[in-house]
Protein backbone atom coordinates (compact mmCIF):
# COMPACT_ATOMS: atom_id res chain seq x y z
CA UNK A 1 0.00 0.00 0.00
CA UNK A 2 1.20 3.57 -0.56
CA UNK A 3 0.19 6.51 1.61
CA UNK A 4 2.05 9.77 1.57
CA UNK A 5 3.84 11.35 4.30
CA UNK A 6 2.32 13.23 6.70
CA UNK A 7 5.30 15.84 6.81
CA UNK A 8 6.74 16.00 3.18
CA UNK A 9 3.93 14.47 1.55
CA UNK A 10 5.87 12.40 -0.28
CA UNK A 11 4.77 8.67 -1.38
CA UNK A 12 6.13 5.77 1.08
CA UNK A 13 5.55 2.52 1.09
CA UNK A 14 3.51 1.26 4.19
CA UNK A 15 4.29 -2.36 4.39
CA UNK A 16 7.96 -3.27 5.56
CA UNK A 17 8.64 0.64 6.52
CA UNK A 18 9.84 0.61 9.52
CA UNK A 19 9.14 4.81 10.13
CA UNK A 20 5.74 4.35 9.07
CA UNK A 21 3.94 6.36 8.77
CA UNK A 22 6.55 8.83 7.60
CA UNK A 23 8.47 7.81 4.40
CA UNK A 24 12.12 8.50 6.45
CA UNK A 25 14.14 8.81 9.91
CA UNK A 26 14.27 12.69 9.09
CA UNK A 27 10.55 13.22 8.53
CA UNK A 28 10.20 10.90 11.24
CA UNK A 29 12.54 13.05 13.68
CA UNK A 30 11.23 16.77 12.36
CA UNK A 31 7.82 15.29 13.41
CA UNK A 32 9.15 14.40 17.11
CA UNK A 33 10.84 18.08 17.15
CA UNK A 34 7.42 19.46 16.86
CA UNK A 35 6.11 17.47 19.28
CA UNK A 36 8.80 19.07 21.86
CA UNK A 37 9.07 21.96 20.79
CA UNK A 38 5.48 22.51 21.63
CA UNK A 39 4.60 23.93 17.58
CA UNK A 40 1.40 20.90 18.06
CA UNK A 41 -0.45 20.95 20.91
CA UNK A 42 -3.46 18.86 22.53
CA UNK A 43 -6.49 21.47 23.11
CA UNK A 44 -7.13 20.86 26.70
CA UNK A 45 -8.08 22.31 30.29
CA UNK A 46 -5.75 25.60 31.80
CA UNK A 47 -3.71 24.55 35.17
CA UNK A 48 -4.74 26.11 37.28
CA UNK A 49 -2.15 27.26 40.21
CA UNK A 50 -1.81 26.73 43.77
CA UNK A 51 -3.97 30.03 45.09
CA UNK A 52 -6.85 29.27 42.31
CA UNK A 53 -6.11 31.52 39.18
CA UNK A 54 -5.43 30.31 35.72
CA UNK A 55 -1.96 30.08 34.98
CA UNK A 56 -0.21 31.74 32.31
CA UNK A 57 0.03 29.91 28.89
CA UNK A 58 3.18 30.26 27.19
Amino acid sequence: MIVRCPACKKAATWEENPFRPFCSERCRLIDLGKWASEEYRIAGQDRLSENGDEEEKK
